[in-house]
């Protein structure tokens, strides 16, 4: 995992996911739901998750199955308003 995460940013375990009884994966950023996965890519996502060796290796397949977090730019929002 050496090139992938530069800057760390996986330690921070910013993704988490949750199940329901219908096997539906919901993947939160920082706890925001950000993406729901069913059928086949929620048990794919599931045997990968079940699969991954650390903490780290889960955080790097949610981040990649988002797509929109590979970029490197992005923050923890804070809920104050402007």
């Amino acid at each position: 995992m050496g090139n992938i995460d530069k800057r760390n940013q996986l330690d921070l375990e910013m993704f988490s996911y949750r199940t329901n009884k219908n096997n539906i994966v919901f993947i939160e950023y920082y706890g925001k739901q950000i993406m729901i996965l069913k059928g086949k890519e929620a048990n794919a996502f599931l045997n990968k998750t079940h699969h991954a060796k650390n903490e780290k290796e889960r955080q790097l397949i949610m981040a990649k199955i988002t797509g929109n977090f590979k970029r490197g730019n992005e923050q923890k929002r804070n809920n104050t308003k402007y």
